[in-house]
């Protein structure tokens, strides 16, 4: 049998804030156990939660992002259930109406732009965190503990549409949507420290099935590896059950990266079973035109904006736009250096960014924003190459020596080591000369037809010329004097 993929995501974004959404307590990472957590935290008797209207403004700015409606009047739930780390037993979350709703998420997914419709955003509160391993009691006695400085910690739970039909385009737009919040600077994006959680759908119906099939949610996977490993091995676990005669229960599951599985956890809740009820502490929240408009004001340019504003002015295609504007830093550097260079030279900047800067970056470990080589200094080598100063070749060894030297630009490299590329006609022709007459073998070859006696000679050139010949001169060179 022939089966379809279904997968729907659900994404807990920790919104940056400096406290909670219901009380003042801060949010910083990484404190010592519960000494980030105050009455209302702990639900004392007689606390009463009060919003944060930062978290509001965040939901808003990601809902103008995504070109949804913001709800003028949303209310807030208590969703019911026990849980150790949750000291009210009850979680203050959205329902019936959030603060966001509808919209959609572009992303590239291999070299083709998708669009995915999302269903809504609502704020809730994140629950604290429960300790098993090596943890002791004062006796030094195994046992668990629970630390509630995450409790009331601000989230945005993006929910998307069930749109998604392989691991690819799952982790295309959770990588999208990752990017956009931080470029949005609603959250820190670090996934490690749990500010960006993804919870997987994932069921299969036969082909041609219109009625879903029976999903399952795997919770909490934070890396777009793990996200991946963790829907392909449910994906294959769910069609090997019912092609084996069993049937797929609703069921909430976790990914165990050790072992590359996915494994019960607990049986899946339906919305009922949660009782949700307006929670009668906090009134509506009302989000005013006036309020949205402020919003909006002090909105950055947008991924999808700036694409188009790349593909127009620097003339790029759009899988490259779309590349390099999924990242705020990397977008910014490209418009550094692509500002510098002469017209319809941006392509090379593209290039350059792509592959030698980023393969740089990714070996030594660092981040955009620490990168020895200033956009002004990357555009200085790369007029080099446009003036036909250096090849791009000699441009690879001058960038691994800025990358080391930060304080040497490129005409300081290509003078002190006399790297300027040869493109006198009379001087590479005088080459040409010598090497077809000490290779006429290869010379033989090329006329019979032999279309890689000609790289050969190329390569000979170039190595009499110890790489400083220009490429495009010498090809050039060389068929006019084979065709005589």
């Amino acid at each position: 049998m022939s089966w379809e993929i279904v997968i729907g995501l659900e994404t807990h974004v920790q919104l940056k804030t400096h406290s909670k959404i219901f009380s003042g307590s801060a949010t910083r990472y990484g404190a010592k156990p519960n000494t980030q957590a105050n009455e209302v935290d702990m639900a004392l008797p007689g606390s009463l939660p009060v919003l944060n209207r930062q978290a509001v403004a965040h939901a808003i700015r990601f809902g103008l992002a995504v070109g949804a409606q913001i709800a003028p009047t949303s209310v807030f739930a208590r969703k019911n259930y026990f849980y150790p780390d949750l000291p009210k037993n009850y979680q203050i979350s959205q329902y019936e109406i959030p603060v966001v709703s509808g919209g959609q998420l572009a992303c590239l997914v291999g070299d083709e732009l998708r669009t995915f419709a999302l269903t809504r955003a609502h704020l809730e509160e994140d629950a604290g965190k429960s300790i098993h391993e090596n943890f002791t009691d004062t006796h030094g006695k195994p046992c668990s503990g629970i630390d509630l400085n995450r409790a009331g910690t601000p989230l945005l739970e993006i929910v998307s549409e069930p749109d998604m039909r392989c691991a690819a385009e799952a982790v295309a737009y959770a990588r999208a949507l990752h990017a956009l919040v931080v470029w949005l600077g609603i959250c820190d994006g670090n996934m490690q420290e749990g500010s960006f959680r993804i919870d997987a759908n994932v069921s299969v119906r036969p082909k041609g099935q219109a009625q879903f099939g029976t999903r399952t949610e795997t919770k909490n996977v934070n890396s777009f590896r793990f996200l991946e490993r963790a829907i392909l091995f449910e994906v294959q676990r769910q069609i090997e059950l019912i092609e084996d005669g069993g049937t797929v229960v609703q069921e909430t599951r976790l990914y165990d990266a050790d072992r590359d599985e996915t494994r019960s956890m607990r049986s899946k809740e339906d919305a009922h079973d949660y009782r949700y009820f307006p929670d009668p502490d906090l009134p509506a929240l009302v989000i005013s035109a006036d309020w949205i408009e402020a919003v909006r004001a002090e909105m950055p340019e947008l991924p999808d904006q700036m694409r188009q504003r790349f593909s127009q002015q620097f003339e790029l295609g759009t899988t490259e736009a779309a590349q390099i504007c999924q990242d705020p830093a990397l977008a910014q550097y490209f418009e550094a250096v692509a500002s510098e260079l002469p017209a319809g030279q941006a392509k090379l900047a593209a290039n350059w960014l792509m592959g030698e800067l980023a393969a740089a970056l990714n070996r030594d470990g660092i981040a955009l924003d620490a990168c020895p080589v200033e956009p002004s200094r990357l555009a200085g080598l790369l007029k080099r190459i446009i003036d036909g100063t250096i090849s791009n070749k000699i441009a690879r060894d001058v960038f691994a020596q800025m990358w080391s030297e930060p304080q040497q630009d490129a005409d300081q490299i290509i003078e002190s080591k006399g790297l300027k590329q040869i493109s006198d006609s009379g001087a590479i022709g005088a080459m040409v000369d010598e090497v077809l007459a000490n290779h006429p073998a290869v010379v033989q070859e090329y006329r019979e037809g032999k279309q890689k006696a000609f790289n050969s000679l190329v390569g000979q050139v170039m190595k009499l010329a110890k790489g400083k010949a220009n490429p495009a001169q010498v090809n050039a060179l060389l068929k006019e004097r084979l065709e005589k």
